[in-house]
């Protein structure tokens, strides 16, 4: 609280001192230049890592804000870009001179361009397409060129829209052959028949009717909107967890965090003209389901048997609007898969189902030992509630369920684990260990925290190993490089966990100031974690002991997917000893490595990342029916080879603690739910392995202390 104090008080002072906001009207534009005031003094003396206000920053601010309102390049012209950059190195200066005419002037012309092409998209859609012309597409834009002339940017909006016309008479010719191949028929069409020209015509309509919806959206927005996106792109020149929020989002990051909102439990970002999955929400409907992926594109949505709405190249905050919605309502989303596959799943909207956010175990029998299997979605505590629960808690009271068991091991479930409560993962670390240093909390300018675990008894002092993957992030990784750093664990996973060592706090900006209107909000990066080696978990994650293929391999994911992250760095190293209390720690570690080498599975998912990294690198699209056909079919035969992964059997049998049997018989929902999670672990070829290691882990002397 003291830290908090040291920051916020001197912050009021000054604020209060510099802005006379008494003397402010509720004009827009006095009210931006408040705002860029704020900012740009929060942001320069709270964050973690500001930024010098120069000109590389200036360039950045350049880049994205032209980047984020024009992704594909489809309005502004070469000549725009050329009028914009008179101040490419001019934003700082404008900051520090509550200037507004680089943001007044592209946000005019892209208004103006917005305005352009609504008088020509319709005149294109009014035309047959002839998709027996060999023609392409390139949906890789970030290097495009931007168009010389209106008639270059029309010939490109030419081909936008012929593409979003043939992807639809391709769903609508696939729907017939899937219909005949289950009558035993076959069905051909060729781009003249009189059915497909029906087919092209319909799916014009349709393209007609996205983009009418489409702009009519654009026009809803307001100056808010506009230059909340604007302010976006200066807060993420510092780095990308930083964001401003407008009144209206921050009203609803309120709802979000207070668990008021029902919709399918899904964070989604923006890619390009693209949302994108990042991560599905611990006991939510999506996650619930199994079929929404982190990675997963969705291209559509539909409400229950309504037409699905295309909402590529859609503002997140009004695809979210289509996406979220009332308890027990049905969406139907479009999906690409990361394996570039079209796929429709259904999803019934839900609140949050806390109960599964919680700690839960299961038993194994395996080569004459028995493990326990732990899993733990997220690192909670109940800060408005003493006797609410933790995580810590939960988990220590799951280890004396297993003990009474008699496991021989047991292993830690951290995959998906998107982080939580700093102070859980220190408590629940020392389970593990007998004292010492867990992690490194370090703000602005002053010298590392060490956060310890003080209490010398040991809950578990026996075999452990910890799994992870790209999605454990935060505090998932605070404690696997725990368990690492002291050798306590052995860490098995794909390359790397998400790589985020940052913490934000959310400042609402109203009390920080005495202007009249609503100002919105600001998340903004305050710490840092590190290891107790001394190095960062930032960027690169936790590397694990044993490094299992996944589909994800071969692309960036995480905090590498992000513009402008922090770097990696390293401080001192805090004093701690080793626990060293395996006998064959290394002997493990290189017998597994020489298993997943000669796993036939294993090799499996290896050569799927490999095929995806490469589809996920060709950019061209087909604009000539039968080679785009063909191209899709080829895509999809060769995605079938690996369709093979998901029918992967254990033959293992998983089964609930002996404590929880009396609450299944009382709950058949709670059973039900345990059955579906013990054939998923039966399914689980990393689950297969970190038993595996975990069989072959010897403990040099047997302690058995409990902690009080």
């Amino acid at each position: 609280m003291k830290r908090n104090l040291k920051f916020i008080i001197p912050f009021l002072i000054l604020v209060l001192s510099l802005f006379s906001f008494d003397q402010i009207t509720k004009n827009t534009e006095e009210k931006d230049k408040v705002l860029i005031n704020l900012l740009k003094y929060v942001l320069t003396n709270g964050h973690y890592s500001p930024q010098q206000l120069n000109d590389q920053f200036s360039e950045t601010v350049f880049n994205s804000f032209i980047e984020n309102l024009d992704p594909s390049r489809r309005y502004f012209l070469q000549s725009d870009i050329e009028e914009f950059s008179k101040f490419k190195f001019e934003i700082d200066d404008e900051l520090n001179n509550e200037e507004l005419a680089f943001f007044n002037l592209v946000h005019s012309r892209f208004i103006e361009r917005l305005n352009d092409t609504k008088t020509y998209y319709p005149e294109i859609l009014a035309i047959a397409n002839d998709f027996s012309i060999d023609e392409e597409l390139n949906l890789d834009h970030k290097d495009a060129p931007y168009a010389e002339s209106k008639d270059e940017l029309k010939e490109n909006w030419r081909k936008q829209l012929k593409f979003s016309t043939l992807s639809r008479v391709y769903d609508k010719v696939s729907e017939k052959e899937e219909a005949a191949k289950k009558n035993n028929e076959t069905y051909t069409i060729h781009t003249t028949d009189p059915e497909f020209i029906q087919f092209e015509k319909e799916a014009r309509e349709a393209s007609q009717k996205f983009y009418d919806d489409f702009f009519n959206r654009m026009e809803d927005l307001d100056h808010e909107d506009w230059f909340g996106t604007y302010l976006n792109n200066i807060t993420a020149a510092f780095d990308p967890h930083t964001s401003y929020f407008p009144p209206r989002t921050k009203k609803q990051f309120d709802e979000d965090i207070s668990g008021k909102l029902e919709g399918i439990g899904a964070r989604l970002m923006q890619k390009n003209d693209y949302t994108k999955v990042t991560e599905l929400i611990s006991g939510g409907p999506a996650w619930r389901a199994g079929e929404l992926e982190a990675g997963d594109i969705i291209l559509k949505v539909a409400q229950g048997d309504e037409e699905p709405l295309d909402i590529v190249g859609m503002r997140l905050s009004h695809a979210i609007e289509f996406i979220k919605g009332k308890k027990g309502t049905e969406v139907r989303l479009t999906l690409k898969k990361i394996d570039g596959t079209i796929e429709v799943i259904s999803i019934i909207r839900d609140i949050v189902e806390i109960e599964e956010t919680f700690v839960k175990s299961s038993i194994i029998d395996k080569d004459g030992k028995r493990f326990g299997v732990i899993n733990l979605p997220k690192f909670y505590i109940d800060f408005s509630d003493k006797e609410g629960r933790n995580c810590a808690d939960d988990m220590a009271l799951e280890i004396e369920n297993l003990k009474i068991e008699g496991v021989d091991g047991i292993m830690i479930d951290l995959r998906n684990n998107g982080g939580g409560s700093l102070p859980s993962v220190v408590e629940m670390a020392g389970l593990f260990i007998e004292d010492g240093p867990i992690v490194q909390v370090k703000y602005k300018n002053d010298k590392p925290i060490v956060q310890k675990d003080r209490n010398k008894s040991i809950l578990w002092n026996g075999p452990l190993v910890v799994l992870t993957n790209e999605l454990s992030a935060s505090a998932s990784e605070i404690f696997a490089a725990a368990m690492q750093d002291y050798k306590r664990a052995i860490i098995i996973g794909s390359k790397q966990t998400f790589g985020k060592g940052t913490v934000q706090s959310v400042l609402d900006l109203n009390r920080y100031s005495n202007y009249s209107g609503d100002l919105g909000g600001l998340n903004m990066t305050i710490q840092k974690f590190y290891r107790i080696n001394g190095g960062s978990t930032q960027l690169e994650g936790i590397k694990p002991d044993i490094v299992l293929p996944s589909r994800f391999t071969y692309m960036n994911v995480g905090e590498k997917d992000y513009d402008n992250p922090l770097p990696w760095d390293q401080i001192k190293k805090a004093n701690y000893d080793l626990w060293d209390n395996y006998s064959n720690f290394d002997k493990v570690v290189n017998n597994s490595i020489e298993r997943i080498n000669e796993n036939s599975t294993f090799l499996l998912i290896d050569e799927n990342a490999k095929w995806l990294k490469k589809g996920r690198d060709d950019n061209t699209v087909y604009l000539e029916f039968d080679q785009y056909s063909t191209d899709l079919k080829k895509h999809n035969k060769e995605s079938k080879k690996f369709k093979e992964l998901s029918k992967y059997e254990t033959n293992l049998t998983f089964r609930s603690p002996k404590y929880e049997l009396p609450m299944i018989a009382l709950d058949s929902l709670l059973g039900q739910k345990r059955t579906a999670w013990h054939k998923n672990l039966a399914k689980d070829i990393y689950i297969e392995e970190g038993l595996n290691v975990l069989g072959e882990l010897k403990i040099k002397q047997e302690v058995h202390l409990v902690k009080k």
